[in-house]
């Protein structure tokens, strides 16, 4: 089947993978009471396995990625044999191998929320067939192939990427983006790395917990520094069965690792959450961000979060309500983490609640699975969201003209036009400010990178590994093409840095202010947000997620002024640090989409090298 778009055209088969025609749980009332095991086996799920290019040859890991599903490890055993573009019209072209200790390509995140292509399940991968069999000889390389980002993209992080002392940072609003190799410096100043954040400079560690999606064990250890590599890690994951056990296969070598499953009761959910605990001699400090725990995320992605203050130990015999924030942060932080109904995170419960978490200034928006009703329906997801910016933002004026932007690295199925789900539930959302009775139809922008931004990036064509959208639901959704945007964050260097952050706010017409900003693990799909059921009477959510919401009214401001230019890092600054440029850029008649699992074989990318799905 031919499917023809302004944005693209694809030949694909008929296979139907609607997310909302699978087989679920009978609706109940609440996530504690509703929950049926209905997950099908993570081995017999079936994704593309792209095969990207590499660089040069190295011996091959020694250890296993865990990833998430069978579909997103096949994809990452074939990104490790990349197909180097020929000047000739033959595809075939040297194979080469990963880079020891997970220095080399890895799959990201592939956030795939809704199944979608997660049910096109077939049991074995077919195995890479190349559009011309004939066989050439393969091509010597002397070197690896030229980069437009310079060759200094090839080496590891400088000797000064990592801080030795307190960074520069803007802790206004405790937004801050990662660290990217081969920028220019200026643009990781007041960034940070995973190493940075579990460094002393923030805290005498004592114990962690991180939550997140995709785990290399070995290299999270690793991340710790000498003094603080022993101390008690727990793991909160989702892998079930073959996944779940090579996962405690990594941890083997490392006592000091154990591990909490999440409960994922409704099909097709994951565990996409992405958090630290982090417990000090001095207190203790939440991480709320958007990256992965494995290499590949942590140095030519576009990532983001926030960080909490160092909270200070209550005085003993305090009440349990003390130590609350304006934003109930600390009660609502503990009803998530009860959500899990998990033993091993009752002692973390206990511990936050002697904590004073007074000085958080922004709001948790949170999804846990399930069914809820009445004013459950509320507390997660959407119509959490939803509820808060009607409670905690004000009417604007001119309103109809404030732009939603929506940002995210991957997409799930949407239905058959805007109607069902996209307008009726996510911008009904997105449009909401204060109690205003006006329904505003604003502007939509929707930001996805297109296949240029993905094959002229950092890492080449090997980013779509981290941007999931399968052909299979784009061709049920053309109409959702008209509302896409380019990635473009010359503001912030990193145009070349390829999302996998997920950004959502309002902004005014003139693009200078924000009347909310947030910031969270949950892409554009109806597992990550939930969605109606049952007359609008229900709201189911299949996955976690975890974000926080900035408003201005919790930092005494009408508005937030966006910064334009938020590098370097400056203390005095009241401006919000927008991760990409904006207006954004619409996608132009000749753009298209990333579409992770067909090829890419006429233009090369940055290494000359092209995709090759199998």
């Amino acid at each position: 089947m031919s499917q023809d778009s302004q944005h693209g055209k694809w030949t694909i088969s008929s296979s139907d993978d609607d997310d909302n025609k699978e087989d679920l749980p009978p609706s109940g009332t609440t996530a504690s009471d509703s929950r049926q095991t209905a997950e099908p086996s993570r081995g017999s799920r079936r994704s593309a396995s792209p095969v990207p290019v590499k660089a040069e040859p190295a011996r091959t890991p020694e250890y296993s990625l865990s990833i998430g599903s069978e579909a997103r490890q096949s994809a990452a055993r074939n990104q490790l044999n990349p197909v180097k573009r020929e000047t000739s019209p033959s595809l075939a072209g040297k194979r080469k191998k990963e880079v020891s200790d997970g220095t080399g390509w890895a799959l990201s995140d592939s956030d795939e929320d809704d199944g979608d292509v997660k049910k096109n399940s077939g049991g074995n991968l077919p195995k890479r067939a190349l559009p011309n069999a004939e066989k050439k000889k393969p091509k010597v390389e002397s070197e690896r192939p030229p980069s437009p980002h310079g060759r200094l993209y090839y080496l590891d992080e400088p000797e000064d990427f990592f801080e030795s002392c307190t960074p520069p940072l803007n802790d206004t609003y405790r937004f801050y983006l990662n660290k990217v190799t081969g920028l220019n410096r200026k643009y990781n100043s007041g960034a940070l790395h995973i190493r940075d954040i579990l460094s002393p400079l923030f805290g005498t560690l004592k114990e962690s917990v991180q939550f997140n999606y995709c785990f290399d064990i070995p290299w999270m250890v690793k991340q710790y520094p000498s003094e603080f590599r022993d101390c008690p890690v727990l793991i909160v994951h989702g892998d079930k069965r073959e996944a779940k056990a090579r996962l405690l296969q990594q941890a083997q070598p490392f006592p000091h690792v154990r591990f909490c499953q999440a409960k994922l009761d409704i099909a097709f959910g994951t565990h996409h959450t992405k958090m630290m605990l982090l417990w000090y001699e001095e207190g203790f400090r939440v991480i709320i961000l958007t990256s992965n725990l494995i290499r590949a995320d942590w140095y030519q992605k576009t990532q983001g979060m926030w960080m909490s203050p160092l909270f200070p130990r209550l005085p003993e015999g305090s009440s349990p309500s003390a130590g609350e924030s304006p934003t109930f942060f600390k009660q609502d932080l503990l009803d998530y983490l009860a959500s899990y109904r998990a033993p091993e995170l009752e002692e973390w419960i206990r511990r936050i609640g002697e904590h004073d978490l007074s000085e958080t200034r922004v709001y948790l928006v949170a999804s846990t699975p399930g069914r809820f009703v009445g004013s459950d329906m509320e507390r997660w997801g959407l119509l959490r969201l939803r509820k808060l910016l009607h409670e905690h933002t004000n009417p604007i004026p001119g309103e109809e003209k404030w732009p939603v932007v929506g940002q995210f690295s991957s997409i799930g199925s949407m239905g058959a036009d805007k109607t069902k789900w996209l307008v009726g539930e996510f911008q009904r959302t997105l449009t909401t400010l204060g109690k205003s009775s006006l329904r505003s139809d604003p502007p939509m922008h929707l930001l996805y990178p297109s296949v240029d931004d993905v094959r002229l990036s950092l890492e080449g064509y090997p980013a779509g590994g981290s941007l999931p959208y399968s052909v299979q639901t784009a061709q049920k959704q053309l109409w959702l093409h008209s509302y896409f945007h380019r990635w473009k964050a010359n503001c912030t260097g990193r145009s070349h840095a390829m999302p996998h952050i997920k950004t959502y706010m309002r902004v005014s017409p003139d693009f200078t202010q924000l009347a909310w900003f947030l910031v969270t693990s949950a892409n554009l799909s109806k597992a990550a947000w939930g969605a109606l059921e049952k007359n609008n009477t229900q709201m189911m959510v299949r996955s976690y997620e975890l974000g926080v919401l900035f408003v201005p009214s919790a930092f005494n401001m009408k508005t937030f002024p966006v910064d334009k230019n938020p590098f370097p890092v400056s203390s005095s600054t009241s401006g919000f640090p927008v991760p990409f440029d904006l207006p954004p850029s619409s996608y132009s008649p000749k753009d298209q989409p990333w579409i992770w699992n067909i090829p890419y074989s006429q233009e090369p990318d940055t290494h000359g090298n092209i995709w090759v799905p199998s």
